[in-house]
């Protein structure tokens, strides 16, 4: 049996792209006003999330009810911290491994660099506890 060539796809989508906007049926229209100071308020909440588009931006706020955006410069400062203090781990390993003594120094610095990241993990829990008690 010969079968009948595939039809030819159409410009501009997939033939499941096509499918799923059929199937979405959003025939429903939300339309309303804002002042100034509160649209620059919402374009300011949205710039901190990674939604690019305002209408997803408000559709999922309104749908989810938060859009919850994690602040990161801690984590990497705590990175960085902990990419010194490997550093210096390794500087002091190759001077024990070469002349068999550790400095008092080097072990103070290892204690230093230690309790600066103590220190960013303790601020990154206290933040994600605040983040937890808004969402509850």
């Amino acid at each position: 049996m010969i079968m009948p060539p595939p039809a030819p796809k159409r410009a501009g989508g997939s033939d499941e792209r096509r499918i799923r906007m059929q199937n979405l049926k959003r025939n429903k229209s939300i339309n309303f006003r804002v002042t100034e100071d509160e649209y620059d308020m919402i374009k300011r909440r949205q710039g901190q999330t990674k939604i690019k588009n305002l209408r997803h931006y408000l559709l999922k706020q309104a749908i989810d009810g938060r859009v919850i955006h994690v602040e990161l410069d801690s984590i990497r400062e705590c990175t960085a911290l902990l990419g010194n203090i490997s550093s210096n781990i390794n500087q002091i390993a190759r001077r024990v491994n070469s002349t068999g003594s550790v400095f008092n120094t080097d072990m103070e610095c290892i204690k230093q660099r230690q309790d600066e990241i103590w220190e960013q993990q303790k601020k990154i829990l206290r933040r994600l506890d605040k983040v937890i008690d808004k969402v509850r």
